[in-house]
């Protein structure tokens, strides 16, 4: 196991899980990922910044034979959550002299989850720094960057943040740099889309933060270096506080066909008015691409058949998991078909009270859809056009 260079004295000492095709048995992982470890050493001292998934633990430590490491001063926990702090109890166990630096909250969560114990825990306060001797270490208090616990450690001579999850991009590659910015980026907005945008307020304030510091090169705990930082911290802004685009977002379940002809004919005039759309068979799209699609458009229309008296399971979950990233969109749409009557409106308007947008006027037609159905949609795909005109 070779640690990798990244400058003299700072090596990639993670792991690269190629296999892996979902987190947290939630997040489609279409590329696989990894879990990135930085090994930092000072002229005195010496600091891992972040560990592995316990499963590659084994990894980890080859990696740190290979670096020649004999002895670690001190165990930086940017991040409690397992895929980053899984290690943690082997390299405290193997390395008896190191003391643990994370966030008071940090600190709960490591005891808790892992059983560390509290005797090996420092707590670092926002703006600590650490001396290792010609290299230090500032940590950076970052709450809900996605975890309460979260923090983002600073190395200062060298002008390198390792900023955990943020930045990050799951990605299993064997590069360490960016090589291929466009593939890169998007893949970090699919992982912003999937995990960052819920919190994108939050990340908004910490950008402005960070704007206060010479960044250099910047190492995140999934996907590659960034050698050219502003490339991501620039997507980041724009992604958290850019402007919505003219573009349409239409997810649609049909189970008879009914609401699938609307969705066509909604698409058709959307299109023909020079409105983008990205529409999404719920039955079968990746939530990925779903949530990615979300990020910048400023229009959702929501097509769904009635299931017992409501809206179909998965436009449910569409609705849910609409609410839960609460993206930037502007205005919500709502269409579909029934057989005898139903709540589907009610019911889907409060499945996404966090989206503070404006509902436009819903179109849901009993059986297949008449001419007078498809004007109706005529007229949406108008107003759509009205809300849209001011929009890049």
């Amino acid at each position: 196991m070779r640690a990798r260079k990244i400058r003299e004295g700072i090596y990639w000492v993670g792991a690269i899980d190629w296999a892996r095709r979902v987190f947290d048995e939630l997040v489609p992982l279409p590329e696989g990922t990894s879990y990135n470890a930085y090994l930092v050493q000072g002229d005195q001292k010496t600091a891992l910044i972040d560990t592995v998934d316990p499963d590659y633990t084994d990894t980890l430590m080859g990696r740190l034979d290979g670096a020649g490491v004999t002895r670690l001063d001190y165990l930086v926990a940017n991040h409690a959550e397992q895929d980053h702090s899984g290690s943690i109890p082997a390299v405290l166990e193997r390395f008896g002299e190191a003391r643990l630096l994370c966030t008071k909250k940090g600190k709960d969560m490591l005891m808790r989850h892992l059983g560390v114990s509290e005797a090996r825990i420092d707590v670092m306060e926002d703006g600590a720094t650490v001396d290792l001797g010609g290299r230090t270490l500032e940590f950076l208090h970052a709450p809900w960057v996605h975890w309460p616990e979260t923090m983002l450690t600073y190395l200062r001579e060298d002008r390198i943040l390792f900023p955990c999850d943020l930045f990050g991009s799951h990605r299993a590659t064997s590069e360490l740099f960016v090589q291929d910015e466009h593939e890169v980026l998007v893949a970090a907005k699919r992982y912003y889309a999937e995990i960052m945008m819920p919190f994108r307020t939050v990340i908004s304030k910490h950008l402005k933060r960070l704007a206060d510091y010479d960044l250099g090169l910047i190492c995140p705990s999934h996907g590659p270096c960034f050698p050219r930082p502003e490339l991501i911290v620039d997507a980041y802004r724009d992604w958290v506080d850019g402007p919505t685009v003219n573009r349409v977002v239409l997810p649609y379940v049909s189970m008879h066909g009914s609401t699938y002809r609307m969705a066509q004919h909604l698409l058709e005039a959307l299109v023909s008015r020079d409105i983008p759309v990205d529409p999404f068979n719920l039955t079968v799209t990746d939530e990925g691409q779903l949530a990615m699609a979300l990020v910048d458009a400023s229009t959702i229309v929501l097509a769904t058949s009635t299931v017992l008296a409501g809206a179909h399971p998965k436009a449910v979950y569409a609705a849910y998991l609409a609410n839960v990233l609460r993206p930037k969109v502007r205005h919500i749409g709502l269409i579909g078909s029934y057989g005898w009557g139903g709540k589907t409106v009610d019911q889907l308007k409060g499945l996404m009270p966090a989206l503070k947008a404006e509902w436009l006027e819903p179109i849901l037609v009993k059986g297949y859809p008449g001419a007078e159905d498809l004007a109706r949609l005529d007229a949406l795909a108008d107003q759509i056009r009205e809300r849209h005109a001011d929009l890049p």
